[in-house]
């Protein structure tokens, strides 16, 4: 008869059981031994060996998001919500906004390329910007906790501009509004963290969580029109590879916050240079 299995204990307490462990080293850590990195969390020993870098303290995360915490996200939500409002209560405002800063193939055929990045702020309803700001709110703050505000900022503005490179090169002619692009970005980004930890119990619960999240994300457009699925899997794209660019070429340096801030806005300059060109 064979034994039941155990559940890990962490290796700094021994007394306390945990299915968390450390995304370098593979031992098992409680939540307070737990410090959350660009990619993966990391146990006390190897966050000392991968060098100055900005880590969030499991117990800071459990407050709960907040404008100290994440200024980046609840300024992009106060935004949003505002250039939103104002369109409401005036039709011209709305029209001018819309015709001057959504995205169209056309316009930025003309030279227009900032219109890929101002359409990330513009919204067509209040349940698509209801959605957006609240998917904003899940998956914003504790990301842009680890990574830092100027940061995460690089990788939501890049997410815009691949969501609005992908929907011009390959997307029917027309308007297109919404933060949708960046906000895939943000999910790129953790999607890729998670298949990064998927060797640990968390993170194979956490990757196969998001993955069914994308799924259901990605089969919405076959059941409602007029959603660009392009912009979708341009930002979901772009967060992913600049998370992998996080991970190959920041992890483990000494300066790795200013090395993530310069690949993050390396990739914007990068999408928006062909945002112009193309």
């Amino acid at each position: 008869m064979s034994e039941a299995p155990t559940t890990p204990v962490c290796y700094r307490h021994p007394d306390r059981q945990t299915y968390l462990s450390c995304s370098t080293c593979g031992r098992p850590i409680c939540p307070d031994c737990s410090y959350d990195a660009p990619v993966g969390q990391k146990c006390p020993e190897c966050l000392k060996d991968a060098g100055a870098q900005r880590v969030v303290n499991a117990r800071t995360l459990n407050r709960g998001p907040s404008f100290q915490t994440s200024p980046v996200v609840f300024s992009l939500i106060i935004i949003n919500v505002a250039i939103f409002v104002v369109g409401l209560l005036n039709s011209e405002v709305e029209g001018e906004l819309l015709y001057n800063y959504a995205s169209h193939p056309f316009f930025i055929e003309q030279g227009e390329w900032w219109r890929g990045l101002t359409s990330a702020f513009l919204h067509a309803g209040t349940m698509h910007i209801l959605f957006n700001m609240y998917f904003l709110y899940i998956f914003g703050p504790r990301l842009e906790q680890q990574v830092g505000s100027i940061t995460f900022s690089g990788l939501y503005l890049a997410s815009a501009a691949g969501g609005s490179l992908a929907s011009y090169l390959s997307g029917p002619e027309g308007w297109s509004v919404g933060a949708s692009g960046a906000l895939f970005g943000l999910f790129g980004a953790w999607i890729y963290a998670a298949y990064r930890q998927r060797g640990s119990a968390a993170g194979s619960a956490m990757f196969n969580q998001l993955g069914a999240i994308l799924l259901i994300n990605m089969a919405i457009p076959f059941f409602i029109p007029n959603i660009d699925w392009r912009a979708h899997l341009g930002g979901l794209v772009t967060g992913a590879v600049i998370a992998f660019l996080w991970e190959q070429v920041a992890a483990g340096k000494p300066n790795a916050k200013v090395v993530r801030i310069a690949s993050s806005y390396a990739v914007l300059a990068l999408l928006i240079a062909l945002l112009i060109v193309l």
